[in-house]
């Protein structure tokens, strides 16, 4: 098994904290939702991809993450808007050195191939655009 994230979009924190936790991750989405993605990736690991890998700032000054809700069964966590907003003004060459050299970091799960951190840049680049057009911040719901 393992932990799933879920991160989606809301308009501010007391909305982030309504998202409903009964159903199960394939039934989550709508527009509340953000149309967000799913993946096993922690939310701490994306925000130090972004910042590490675009914006050059060092691994242990990344911001921490907010947290929205602490419940037995889920969290609900903020991202800072400085980990979203950086995709959305660069360009392919940019986004392709920030994948090789994540590629590069060893996880818990191995390391990823360069390809594979590219495509999920590119993901987040257009989860960021949709946010940015929907007034919305970024919020990962997480549970086991």
């Amino acid at each position: 098994m393992g932990v799933t994230y879920k991160y989606f979009g809301a308009p501010n924190g007391a909305t982030a904290a309504r998202v409903p936790i009964s159903m199960r991750p394939e039934e989550l989405g709508g527009d509340e939702l953000g149309h967000g993605m799913f993946t096993k990736i922690k939310p701490e690991t994306m925000a130090a991809m972004v910042l590490t890998g675009i914006e050059g700032i060092p691994l242990h000054k990344v911001p921490p993450l907010e947290l929205v809700v602490l419940h037995p069964d889920y969290a609900v966590v903020k991202l800072p808007m400085t980990v979203v907003d950086p995709l959305r003004g660069v360009g392919e060459e940019s986004v392709g050195a920030a994948a090789f050299i994540w590629s590069t970091v060893p996880d818990r799960g191995g390391p990823r191939d360069a390809f594979t951190v590219y495509q999920l840049l590119h993901e987040w680049q257009d989860f960021s655009h949709r946010l940015h057009e929907a007034g919305h911040q970024a919020y990962c719901l997480v549970w086991p």
